[in-house]
């Protein structure tokens, strides 16, 4: 192996520079340019070094991550190819790119460690002798990487659920995505919201969605449920907290243009008069110079109509000022095109729910003396919600 031949290869990578910027490669290349230099402390060093980085991320080869990097890159050559567009220069390159990525991750172990056993003297030797080793071998072409690119890069192709967190995107792997079976109830509210969204899924210009009322009554697991459906493999859903909303515009303009579809979903929305993310998602939401995309749709659940909150002192004022005051706080809310209601249930339904939880969980009781400790549960714990269905049944 020729360490300066590879070590040159390695700076003229120029299509996927975002690889060659993650810690894993950045250990390779202080390896290979040890090699080169002949500096053996340092390359042992790297060599330990890129060993830990590919087992802290789950792979046992330099290979493999490659493989998996190239997957989830978002670099120029994987969007255009996601795009439909072609640059030849552009596709030169990521073709030289991966070739010089097969000649790094087919160089054995062994070759590295007898290079280091040049470079350092006797007392390395043991050392030398115990050093792990990681698998070595090459899986991806570029064609198969290319082909891959058409349907869909990065984070996107991966994952189905982001949390929205401090200016990033932080996957969610196993995200909470109730099942049909697990939803109590409010079938034609839901239904609403599944209708909007197969809008969007099908490339439409959708509402955006507010979905208000009692607290435990499913709100939340509506919009989380969505992912669960077998109709919606398109569908992203980043969950964005109140206080992260700043960020939220070039996230969006970052989406545009994807193949994906996007809920941007804003749990327990609700506002103070003087809060700043205010005006910002007023804007979002209709208002701004730029068009909100039509791949992304911002869904919100709050326990108010009214999602900023109002004092007394607020009312007390002039008629006139008071009456502009309340159209100020009404607006935010009447710029979710589709506003849906989640009552509490009236005691006929609630009992049923608590019915059907009973004998999904095997709860063997009279139905008459179930139905008295529901209601006297319901009384000392919360309103006639699921959520206090739940929590009943589970109290037993």
């Amino acid at each position: 192996m020729n360490f300066k031949t590879l070590f040159a290869a390695l700076q003229g990578v120029s299509a996927y520079k975002d690889i060659m910027d993650t810690p894993v490669m950045e250990a390779a290349v202080r390896l290979t340019r040890c090699a080169v230099y002949e500096d053996g402390l340092g390359g042992l060093g790297a060599y330990t070094d890129l060993f830990y980085r590919l087992h802290a991320e789950g792979f046992d080869g330099l290979g493999v991550w490659l493989g998996e990097a190239l997957s989830r890159s978002e670099g120029p050559y994987p969007r255009l190819v996601e795009r439909g567009g072609r640059d030849p220069a552009l596709e030169q390159a990521a073709r030289r790119d991966m070739t010089t990525f097969d000649l790094l991750a087919n160089v054995d172990c062994d070759k590295w460690i007898a290079r280091l056993n040049e470079l350092l003297d006797s007392d390395y030797q043991g050392v030398l002798t115990g050093l792990p080793r990681w698998r070595v071998g090459w899986h991806p072409s570029f064609e198969d990487c290319t082909a891959s690119y058409r349907e869909g890069t990065g984070l996107f192709r991966r994952f189905r659920a982001f949390v929205w967190e401090s200016g990033e995107l932080v996957p969610v792997a196993r995200p909470d995505c109730p099942s049909a079976e697990e939803l109590l109830g409010y079938d034609r509210q839901r239904e609403q919201v599944i209708r909007n969204t197969q809008q969007l899924l099908a490339g439409r210009y959708v509402n955006n969605v507010l979905l208000y009322g009692e607290s435990g009554t499913g709100k939340s697991a509506t919009v989380k449920s969505l992912l669960a459906r077998p109709d919606m493999g398109s569908l992203r859903v980043i969950e964005a907290d109140k206080e992260d909303l700043g960020g939220l515009p070039a996230l969006i303009r970052k989406l545009d243009g994807r193949p994906e579809k996007f809920i941007i979903f804003i749990d327990d929305l609700a506002f103070d008069r003087d809060d700043a993310t205010y005006s910002v998602l007023k804007t979002i939401l209709e208002g701004g110079l730029e068009r909100r995309p039509r791949n992304v749709a911002i869904y919100a659940t709050s326990n108010r109509r009214h999602l900023v909150r109002q004092t007394i002192s607020e009312r007390a004022g002039d008629e006139m000022d008071r009456s502009e005051t309340i159209r100020e706080k009404t607006s935010l809310a009447d710029r979710f095109g589709l506003r849906v209601l989640f009552q509490g249930l009236s005691k006929g339904e609630y009992l049923d729910v608590v019915d059907m939880l009973a004998r999904r969980n095997g709860v063997d009781l009279p139905q008459e003396e179930l139905h008295r400790l529901a209601v006297a549960w319901e009384r000392l714990h919360g309103a006639q919600t699921p959520r206090t269905a739940l929590q009943f049944i589970l109290s037993l």
